[in-house]
């Protein structure tokens, strides 16, 4: 009996971290700058960052949207048109040519905590074109959504520094725990089957 309990307890870990898979939606635009590929290999990249919480890969689901060049860039009031019209699967990533956001970022990161004036955006991230380092970005702006945080660290090497760059990719213990149980409890990551 108390070999099958030690046993247990030291299973206990390895379940706690048993794969969370994340499904994104990857919305793009017919005549826009990013192409489909590279849609796909930032996504993978920036999953593989955010393994370290034991996140798993899941299909993603590809849209191509066929819309006026003014929905090709990131701005609230159309860009909330755009979602109510597509409604696709969270968490989605759209990928755009540019912001008319102020101040301008290279993505920007709807959670449902700062989403009540715009719910049509929660849980989506907004990358631009000309985004640095853009697989970093995509993880940490997804870690945001996964987090419901617009929290930032200012620990070395941390994934969710105020400045993304590809030193900065690491997640805290704490982090990752938060990452995955609002994720989990959200919706936004599944377990794996």
């Amino acid at each position: 009996m108390r070999l099958a309990l030690v046993l247990l307890f030291a299973a206990l870990p390895a379940l706690a971290q048993a794969p969370l898979v994340l499904h994104l939606t990857l919305v793009h635009f017919e005549g826009g700058a990013w192409q489909e590929p590279e849609l796909t290999d930032l996504a993978a990249q920036a999953v593989k960052i955010l393994s370290q919480c034991g996140v798993a890969p899941g299909e993603p689901v590809l849209v191509r949207v066929d819309a006026e060049p003014r929905f090709r860039i990131f701005h609230t009031p159309t860009s909330r048109e755009l979602a109510r019209k597509l409604r696709p699967r969270t968490p989605a990533v759209y990928f755009v040519d540019g912001t008319r956001q102020r101040p301008a970022f290279d993505a920007e990161a709807i959670g449902r905590g700062n989403s009540r004036s715009r719910p049509e955006l929660a849980d989506t991230v907004w990358i631009v074109r000309d985004a640095r380092d853009p697989a970093v970005v995509l993880a940490h702006e997804l870690a945001h959504v996964l987090m419901d945080s617009g929290e930032h660290s200012e620990e070395p090497g941390n994934l969710m520094r105020d400045e993304t760059a590809p030193g900065n990719t690491r997640l805290s213990d704490a982090q990752c725990a938060r990452l995955r149980d609002t994720g989990l409890a959200n919706g936004l990551l599944a377990p794996a089957r």
